[in-house]
């Protein structure tokens, strides 16, 4: 037997061990018992070295297979994320929407003037709002310019000044208005916001109904209004709102 280190023939025995007398290695005797403690200690070494071994390569499978899963994991989330971008990009427009919706049908109304009929007060192609709230508690008033429908074709909005309340009668003499009261007192109306042209013409009497109005435009010599209508006024239901304002061309209040 030779020492496996140096070569070396000359070993003697040392207990379970040969020891080289050249270079002092130490070599363990491979013909011992195998009930011999030092061939013991040395299998359950070698056990724990596979032992560690294994361990090992698992845990690098792990790591290897993590990576992976997260991957996967991402690909489902990715969808979701996307998704819930989209929801949030699109709910604070969908918001918006649903507020104009909202103050367009129960707050607000808007108008475009396409005449002359109410110059010179509002002018032609005037962009007008008014409020669909001004008449929850009281009524339309003498003056008051409003929105209505046109009682001969409701599809169309039009654009006048209450003249006659109910129950009054309205005549219109040589150009001046003259309303009868209920009351039975007679008066002649404001006519400062009527147009520069001098109104003329004779029209009437008019008895408006109860619940109804009777409008003209300021415009009188040019105005399409109850004085020629076939349904010469208007049921309260059919006003739509009072004009507030012009937003365009340029912003103005409404009187």
């Amino acid at each position: 037997m030779k020492c496996k280190k140096c070569g070396c023939d000359t070993l003697f025995k040392d207990g379970d061990w040969y020891k080289c007398a050249n270079c002092g290695a130490s070599m363990l005797d491979i013909e011992m018992g195998e009930n011999s403690p030092t061939k013991t200690v040395d299998k359950i070494d070698s056990q724990f070295s596979l032992n560690a071994e294994k361990k090992k390569e698992d845990s690098e499978e792990i790591n290897v297979a993590e990576p992976n899963d997260s991957k996967g994991k991402n690909k489902d989330n990715n969808p979701k994320s996307k998704v819930m971008e989209i929801i949030e990009f699109c709910t604070p427009i969908v918001i918006a929407v649903v507020i104009a919706i909202l103050l367009k049908t129960l707050v607000f109304a808007n108008a475009i003037v396409p005449t002359g009929s109410m110059l010179n007060t509002i002018q032609e192609g005037d962009r007008i709002i008014a409020s669909r709230l001004a008449y929850i508690k009281e009524d339309p008033q003498r003056y008051d310019i409003v929105i209505f429908k046109y009682p001969d074709d409701e599809t169309q909005p039009y654009v006048k000044r209450v003249i006659g309340l109910p129950g009054e009668t309205v005549e219109i003499v040589d150009g001046t208005v003259y309303v009868t009261q209920t009351n039975g007192e007679i008066i002649q109306l404001d006519d400062s916001f009527v147009t520069v042209d001098e109104p003329y013409g004779d029209y009437g009497p008019f008895e408006v109904p109860e619940g109804h109005y009777f409008m003209m435009g300021d415009n009188r010599n040019n105005s399409w209004d109850s004085r020629f209508w076939d349904n010469k006024f208007v049921a309260e239901d059919k006003i739509i709102g009072k004009v507030m304002f012009r937003y365009y061309p340029s912003i103005k209040t409404i009187e």
